[in-house]
C-alpha cells in the first residue's frame, strides 16, 4: 500500500436541472502524497459533492481532478478508481454481500485479481482494521464501529493510494471512535476526511481546508483554523462546548 498526490483545479459543478448557484464554484487545492487533510464546512457547502468528484462518480462542469498526476476523465476513470477509495458515511452502502469476506473481496475480484492473491488481500485488509476473525460473519451482525472498519477494509483490499472518508465518526461510541482513529493513523495512504467532527479533525489531520459557498475559503494548520474564532463563526463552524483546540494532538 502506497500513497498518491491529489490536485483539484477550478472545479465547478451544478446539479443537472438546478437553477440555484453552483455547488462547487472554483475549488482549488493540492494534497501531497501521504497527507491527511480534513475538509470542513457548514451544511450545504459542497463537501460531499467535492468528495464524489475525487474518484469520478461526478464529472465537473469545468475544471479537473488529478490523482498521482493522472487527470480523471472518461478514459482514465476506471483506472483511477483502482487507486482512490471512497468510504461513505453509512457503511451499509458498502456492505451488501452475504459475508464480510465476500464484501472485502468484491472490488478486487471485479478488477480481475487472481483467486490466490484475492484471499491474501482479504485477510490482510481485515487484519489491518482489526477484524481478522469476522470474514465469515454477516455484516448486519457487526456493531456500527465494526461495520465502519469493514467498509474501510473493502477499500484497503483494492490496494488504494488515496482514501476519501465521509463523516467517519458519525454515530460512533467513544471506544469505536478511538479504534477507528488508530486504524486510520496507521495507514500510509493519502487521506481526505470530510467531517463535522472538529475535535476528530484535529486529532487525525494536521491540515484542514474550509469549504463554504462552493470555494475553499481557508487552508492551513487544523489547530490554527480551529483556534480562529472569527473565521469559525464566519463559516458556521462551532466547536463543542469546553473544547480548546490549543491542547491535545493535531
Amino acid at each position: 500500500m502506497t500513497s498518491a498526490d491529489v490536485s483539484v483545479r477550478a472545479l465547478h459543478y451544478r446539479y443537472p436541472g438546478s437553477r440555484s448557484d453552483p455547488v462547487l464554484a472554483g475549488v482549488d487545492f493540492d494534497v501531497a502524497a501521504g497527507e491527511r487533510v480534513a475538509i470542513l464546512g457548514p451544511n450545504g457547502a459542497g463537501k460531499t459533492t467535492l468528495m464524489l468528484h475525487l474518484n469520478g462518480i461526478l464529472t465537473p462542469d469545468r475544471g479537473w481532478v488529478a490523482v498521482g498526476g493522472t487527470r480523471i476523465d472518461r478514459d482514465s476513470v476506471r483506472e483511477v478508481r483502482r487507486h482512490v477509495g471512497l468510504v461513505f458515511q453509512d457503511p451499509d452502502d458498502q456492505l451488501f454481500m452475504p459475508t464480510v469476506g465476500e464484501d472485502v473481496a468484491f472490488g478486487p475480484s471485479n478488477y480481475g485479481v487472481p483467486a490466490a492473491e484475492l484471499q491474501t488481500r482479504v485477510q490482510d485488509a481485515l487484519a489491518t482494521v482489526g477484524l481478522h476473525d469476522v470474514a465469515e460473519r454477516q455484516p448486519q451482525h457487526l456493531s456500527l464501529g465494526q461495520r465502519r472498519r469493514a467498509a474501510i477494509a473493502t477499500i484497503l483490499s483494492m490496494d488504494v493510494d488515496v482514501m476519501v472518508l465521509d463523516e467517519p465518526t458519525s454515530n460512533l461510541d467513544p471506544g469505536s471512535r478511538r479504534e477507528l482513529s488508530a486504524t486510520l493513523a496507521a495507514l500510509p495512504t493519502t487521506q481526505i476526511v470530510v467531517t463535522h467532527d472538529l475535535p476528530y479533525a484535529l486529532e487525525l489531520c494536521p491540515r484542514a481546508l474550509i469549504l463554504d459557498g462552493g470555494r475553499i475559503v481557508a487552508d492551513g494548520s487544523t489547530r490554527a483554523l480551529l483556534s480562529d474564532a472569527a473565521l469559525m463563526a464566519a463559516h458556521g463552524l462551532e466547536l463543542p462546548w469546553g473544547f480548546d483546540p490549543s491542547y491535545g494532538r493535531g
